[in-house]
């Protein structure tokens, strides 16, 4: 195990530095040059000149590329240019707000879509597997706009039965009043494409010798379900989850948006707009340390799940 941990943090460095150089060449070669953008339409030559010397753009590229690499050891990537405030900070405080509302959405939707699919896999075939399946691409069929106008409408402005929008200082008020409807927006929309790809998983295991040869031992239906099929179809299960964690912190910006959420995917959102460099900057970087760490950790969960796996 500690070899193979090391060798997949050894692993890492060369695709992290890949990263970096790309996240890189982009922002300063293709980004174009910040100085104009800070500076506005109605600036002096000398005025661009002294922004560009503030923010080290004037020096080589690979002092530029220096700086760079030791913002992201330092976890230091200076001042956002649009609010002056730590881009560390910023991160910081953005990250509570969106687990709030992400965390419970991937535990729910996951609980929810593997209870689905093996109560699907009981009744496969028949006219309940089919109608759910077009009720599933019906659902994936609809814009999460609409969910969210259709559910802030009514559950929240006609019911009255959630807050539109708003967000506190208190984890427990957060979750149960403001993150409610987001988490339920969310569910809507996510659970049709989950619920499809977990029956896929689930069925394709329910079709192996092995369930076969549980079955002919006298085991019930239930038991071959929820212990054998669901222990094998783990592993594509995790790697569906595990996948997409990182994305999940970006992919969350119309909720957070619409319901005014001061998470990550708002801030990605309102830093774009703005042009502000060092936030969007550091938050690639961050989403792509994020996504080799749920890789290394994907890898952990199967041989947690199935000993039979060999780490390699």
């Amino acid at each position: 195990m500690a070899a193979f941990l090391l060798r997949r943090l050894v692993q890492m460095v060369p695709t992290m530095l890949g990263v970096v150089l790309l996240v890189f060449i982009l922002f300063n070669w293709v980004g174009g040059d910040p100085a104009y953008l800070l500076a506005g339409k109605m600036s002096s030559a000398e005025a661009i000149a002294n922004i560009r010397r503030q923010l080290g753009v004037d020096e080589p590229y690979y002092v530029q590329l220096g700086i760079f690499l030791k913002q992201i050891v330092t976890f230091d990537f200076g001042q956002s240019w649009a609010t002056g405030e730590s881009v560390g900070a910023i991160i910081t405080s953005r990250l509570g707000p969106s687990l709030t509302v992400l965390v419970p959405l991937t535990i729910l939707e996951t609980v929810i879509g593997i209870a689905l699919a093996l109560a699907i896999a009981f009744v496969r075939g028949s006219l309940t597997d089919r109608a759910v399946m077009i009720a599933c691409t019906a659902g994936m069929s609809v814009s999460i706009l609409v969910y969210i106008i259709v559910f802030q409408y009514g559950l929240a402005y006609e019911l009255g039965l959630f807050p539109v929008q708003g967000w506190g200082d208190s984890l427990a008020d957060n979750l149960l009043r403001y993150a409610t409807l987001p988490i339920l927006i969310g569910l809507a929309v996510s659970i049709a494409p989950t619920l499809r790809l977990y029956r896929t998983f689930v069925l394709d295991e329910a079709n192996q010798d092995y369930v076969r040869t549980a079955r002919a031992k006298g085991l019930s239906e239930r038991r071959v379900m929820w212990v054998h099929v669901l222990r094998n179809a783990a592993i594509p299960i995790i790697t569906h989850v595990m996948a997409n964690l990182p994305a999940l912190l970006i992919g969350a910006f119309l909720l957070e948006r619409f319901f005014g959420i001061p998470g990550i995917g708002r801030e990605v959102i309102l830093a774009v707009e703005r042009s502000d460099f060092p936030v969007i900057k550091a938050i690639t970087v961050y989403v792509a340390a994020a996504t080799m760490v749920f890789n290394l950790l994907t890898d952990l969960l199967y041989q947690a799940v199935d000993p039979r796996v060999q780490l390699a």
